[in-house]
């Protein structure tokens, strides 16, 4: 039984993690590098929280309940008691390893380490923490508040209470979890990226300009949105640390990033976040 949750990384997935813990009732700490950081993730929280307000989706009630069961920190040894710990930082291996050591040393033993990890195989996450019974994949969907989706990604060493309380953790969460087994870039991204890259090619290569790219891909496909659309909203930079890890970690060049990808991301051009990607915001 999960009574607290601890999120590490305020960003827009963290923030809708913590979000979404904190709204069935459950303790969260969430903990981040900077003040600002962590200001600007409950600056998130609330905003969505008023948007479901004004909605009727919750009351006033909901809101100020959801808002009471969130506590931030900046110091990674508060979060030592916690039931379970959520990582949702950068995509970056190294920094995730680093972490995992931490949290390691850190945490009681009966603690899980879950990942929100967009590409990182869990294992290597597992290895790291030196608990890697305790360690397992929790990928949410962007924006998490929303979407239903959860890869839980069990790696070979995660035990059967550690995938079991993860998957039901997301089940509570009004969420539909599925089953992944440890692979790079699991189901969603695996898929996804790929598609995504091609078409960072096509507007390379002159094919078509972003906006007929993503009407042919709506109109044609059925896609709710275009997928140059979705990568701005994804992050460019983003984008590419997945695609790096499956170009690396299959050594098969169908995953080789796009050129214009990494020059645009070279560039500050990350997508919505910094004000420009494949289009202006």
């Amino acid at each position: 039984m999960v009574s607290s949750v601890g999120v590490i990384g305020a960003g827009q997935m963290g923030a809708g993690i913590a979000q979404v813990c904190a709204a069935i009732g459950k303790n969260v700490m969430l903990c981040d590098i900077k003040q600002e950081f962590l200001d600007n993730g409950i600056g998130t929280i609330t905003k969505n929280l008023e948007r479901s307000l004004s909605k009727e989706r919750i009351n006033q009630n909901d809101m100020d309940n959801t808002l009471g069961n969130v506590n931030t920190t900046l110091e990674l040894n508060e979060l030592k008691n916690c039931d379970i710990i959520i990582e949702a930082i950068v995509e970056n291996i190294d920094i995730k390893k680093k972490l995992f050591s931490d949290l390691g040393n850190i945490c009681e033993d009966n603690t899980i380490l879950a990942s929100n990890t967009s590409s990182i195989p869990i294992g290597i996450l597992a290895e790291a923490s030196g608990r890697p019974a305790k360690v397992v994949g929790m990928h949410f969907m962007n924006p998490v508040p929303v979407m239903k989706l959860v890869e839980v990604i069990r790696a070979k060493s995660t035990n059967d209470d550690t995938f079991n309380t993860t998957f039901k953790l997301a089940e509570d969460l009004n969420k539909v979890p599925v089953l992944v087994n440890d692979f790079p870039g699991f189901v969603s991204n695996r898929i996804l990226l790929p598609m995504l890259n091609e078409a960072m090619f096509c507007v390379m290569e002159g094919v078509a300009e972003p906006e007929a790219i993503d009407t042919v891909m709506k109109l044609g496909m059925s896609h709710p949105m275009g997928p140059l659309t979705l990568a701005d909203f994804i992050g460019l930079d983003t984008c590419l640390a997945i695609m790096e890890v499956l170009h690396r970690d299959f050594d098969d060049d169908k995953y080789r990033p796009c050129p214009l990808l990494r020059k645009m991301v070279e560039q500050g051009k990350l997508g919505k976040k910094s004000g420009e990607g494949f289009y202006k915001y």
